[in-house]
């Protein structure tokens, strides 16, 4: 799992690591007792949505309006069904809307009032925007109000939000790997670094090639070609992990079986 890749200021080292502990522990919990890579994802994200040093959730970053947008997506690999929402202010844990769009929806992706109202028809509980803002973000959204917006506002928060790969008991994971990324969104989206990281696993340049140099060679097109700051996690089929990233942190960490937690910040 991963909390982002950012600038994280030294402050705030102990409480990155802290969450990244609970969020591990949350989807461990799930996979020991023979859950599903799905449910230890949800569980996972979840425990990072309700801790307000990152950015999802409760602390996310406001809109221009001052409100609280947000998404998250989920996706179960056998069969490569995804669930994602958009833009959404009276969910407290987005992750858990996104699981009910996968498992119940026709559609992939829904979005604003729409995914709302889909939450409510799935017997969810709305909450309060306000519930879901801290007076960290609100004192940084005042500071680009009144002068413009800048990345140093938000305290460390620059780029990067969430989220969790897992393989689960039955080999469950998407194709080749399972990747989550973070960092400068558009810069990830134009040289689409997940699928980068899977096609370097699926046609590896070496037969040798390992899940770490997958990783490096995504970031290092991030970089290239994109001419962005971000990171990424991933699992290979056999569960190994690889990770890299060029931002001057990452908040990051990985339990494999008969292992204890790793956490890196």
């Amino acid at each position: 799992m991963h909390g982002g890749a950012w600038d994280i200021p030294d402050e705030a080292l102990a409480a990155c690591r802290e969450g990244c502990l609970s969020a591990l522990a949350a989807g461990w919990r799930i996979l020991s007792r023979g859950g599903t890579a799905v449910e230890a994802a949800e569980a996972a994200i979840a425990a990072l949505e309700d801790n307000p040093t990152f950015d999802a959730g409760i602390g996310s970053h406001l809109n221009r309006d001052g409100a609280p947008e947000l998404d998250a997506i989920l996706m179960e690999g056998s069969t490569l069904k995804a669930g994602a929402i958009a833009a959404v202010s009276r969910v407290r844990n987005p992750i858990r809307l996104a699981r009910r769009v996968l498992e119940h929806s026709e559609h992939m992706f829904l979005v604003g009032a729409g995914a709302e109202q889909f939450a409510k028809e799935e017997g969810m509980t709305l909450c309060d925007p306000e519930e879901l803002i801290t007076e960290t973000e609100r004192a940084a959204w005042l500071r680009c109000r009144k002068d413009k917006h800048q990345v140093d506002h938000h305290l460390g928060h620059g780029l990067g939000t969430v989220g969790a790969v897992a393989l689960d008991a039955a080999g469950e994971i998407a194709e080749a790997g399972g990747v989550s990324c973070t960092g400068w969104g558009e810069a990830i989206m134009r040289v689409v670094m997940a699928k980068t990281a899977i096609e370097c696993l699926r046609h590896p340049v070496h037969p040798e090639t390992t899940p770490a140099d997958a990783a490096r060679e995504a970031v290092t097109q991030l970089a290239k070609r994109g001419h962005g700051t971000g990171g990424l996690i991933l699992l290979d089929r056999d569960g190994r992990p690889g990770f890299d990233f060029n931002t001057r942190r990452m908040a990051f960490g990985f339990q494999l079986s008969g292992g204890d937690p790793r956490v890196f910040v």
